[in-house]
């Protein structure tokens, strides 16, 4: 089965809430996914460019939706299976059908996964790296789209 793509492109920064900075926007969105996802039944692992960033993501998850809770935790924590969603700055290790990528490129093991979100920030260096992405991922015979998210409020 070949390997969907979304790239999602954030708001420009002047449009979205001046509080938030490319980072906090994109986790954020990666919560809605991720919340989005697991309501599917869909089992998620959210790739972070470093422990710092899964430890935020973390945080938000617990945080960000008041009304339902998203089972999830950090890898190598929580139940032996892992929760409904796993976030780790590490290659996972177990089979799950979509990746949510927070790093700066590809990992390596994308492929496994059916589903991949990805987002594009409206900074213009992390657009670059995004574009780099977009690209990697067409060469690896991903099929890639992208879709604008609508400006909330």
């Amino acid at each position: 089965m070949q390997t969907q793509v979304m790239f999602y492109l954030l708001p420009d920064k002047e449009k979205a809430d001046a509080s938030n900075d490319n980072a906090s926007a994109t986790f954020y969105h990666a919560c809605l996914q991720a919340s989005y996802f697991y309501r599917q039944n869909q089992r998620v692992f959210i790739y972070t460019q470093d422990q710092k960033s899964a430890e935020q993501v973390d945080e938000l998850l617990w945080a960000f939706d008041s009304d339902s809770f998203v089972p999830h935790n950090l890898s190598g924590e929580g139940p032996k299976q892992g929760a409904a969603v796993e976030i780790s700055h590490q290659a996972p290790r177990g089979r799950r059908p979509v990746l949510i990528n927070l790093s700066s490129t590809v990992p390596n093991f994308a492929n496994q996964f059916q589903l991949i979100v990805d987002f594009v920030p409206s900074d213009e260096t992390l657009k670059q790296l995004a574009r780099e992405r977009f690209k990697t991922c067409r060469q690896l015979g991903f099929q890639v789209d992208n879709q604008t998210i609508a400006e909330t409020q």
